[in-house]
């Protein structure tokens, strides 16, 4: 598979990595429906067999029971993976989500050691602050990931929805690797608010987090009513009533597109993501979608191509916004 580099730093991975979160529950709840934790290490093995060594998760996610079955799928293999995870979203001793954001110094120096407990290892790849804490100067939580970088404990640092002025300030700091946004067909943002910008002009990598639109470009979902009722997905405006079946109209266009190039409508959402010399991280907890999305990193769009995507699709034309009012706070800042 394609490699490509993160940041300016010398770290290499492949052109699509593979997103964990939907393997585990948050705080009780299923995020894309239920997951069968023996399937899915099944398929975190079998994206191994296919080039994608890039593994994404988080503390987050569970909390810890992520990084536990991330865990388990790695042990024994531990140096055949590059393994990124976030922290950010407080975690109590109890091991309890506060809902709060924590970047203080002292609880990046605590995050870490419980990550790599939780992961079964003495060093992340790639270590992410995962929301900006707004009582926290970046400038304070990214030299505390410094710190880590230089006891080994982490190789590269990354930020995730952040603006590009707080890039600038964390990258003053420490350099960064890696950005991390969600980016798709549906979700261009980071093209108009100048986060590309900078972090083309900084060298720094991104790296595009639902790049299938939670699962909507697939073409599966023809319904609001086919998110389970604990899916919380049902709490996202761009998948609410009108608005969904708005995006299901564009939908139906870029469908017409994968027909005509004999590919599904996610690998050529996949395609184009790679096409901008971004990193996706599709994720997945079934070998079934393992397999369709790396055969994607096969696919290569002409320039008419991509520009017919885009202009079905053009920046800011997905009704609905990606989160709830409340979590639209807590991105671009």
């Amino acid at each position: 598979m394609r490699k490509i580099n993160l940041g300016s730093q010398g770290f290499e991975v492949p052109v699509q990595g593979l997103g964990c979160m939907g393997m585990t529950t948050i705080a009780g709840g299923d995020i894309y429906g239920k997951a069968d934790e023996k399937e899915s290490i099944a398929t975190i093995h079998r994206a191994l067999e296919l080039g994608i060594n890039f593994l994404d998760t988080a503390d987050l996610y569970g909390p810890l029971l992520n990084e536990r079955l991330v865990a388990k799928a790695i042990s024994g293999s531990r140096d055949k993976y590059i393994v990124a995870t976030k922290f950010g979203f407080e975690v109590d001793d109890n091991e309890q989500l506060t809902w709060g954001f924590n970047g203080k110094p002292d609880y990046v120096r605590k995050s870490i050691d419980r990550s790599l407990q939780n992961l079964g290892t003495d060093y992340i790849d790639l270590y992410y602050l995962h929301r900006l804490d707004p009582n926290t100067p970046i400038e304070d939580t990214v030299g505390a990931m410094a710190e880590l970088v230089q006891a080994g404990k982490v190789k590269y640092i990354g930020l995730s929805e952040v603006s590009a002025e707080t890039i600038r300030k964390a990258h003053q700091v420490h350099p960064i690797s890696a950005v991390q946004s969600e980016y798709s067909l549906f979700e261009r943002e980071p093209e108009a608010n100048g986060v590309l910008d900078v972090l083309k002009e900084l060298g720094i990598g991104f790296v595009a987090y639902s790049p299938l639109g939670r699962g909507f470009i697939t073409g599966e979902l023809k319904s609001p009513d086919d998110f389970a009722a604990d899916d919380f997905r049902r709490s996202i405006p761009r998948y609410q009533g009108e608005n969904f079946y708005k995006n299901l109209d564009l939908l139906k266009e870029i469908q017409s597109i994968a027909a005509e190039k004999g590919i599904t409508p996610a690998q050529l959402a996949l395609a184009w993501v790679a096409s901008n010399n971004v990193v996706a991280i599709p994720g997945t907890k079934r070998i079934k979608y393992i397999e369709e999305n790396a055969a994607a990193t096969e696919v290569t769009l002409t320039a008419e191509e991509k520009q017919k995507l885009e202009s079905i699709v053009p920046i800011g034309a997905a009704s609905g916004t990606r989160y709830e009012a409340s979590q639209m706070e807590w991105v671009n800042v």
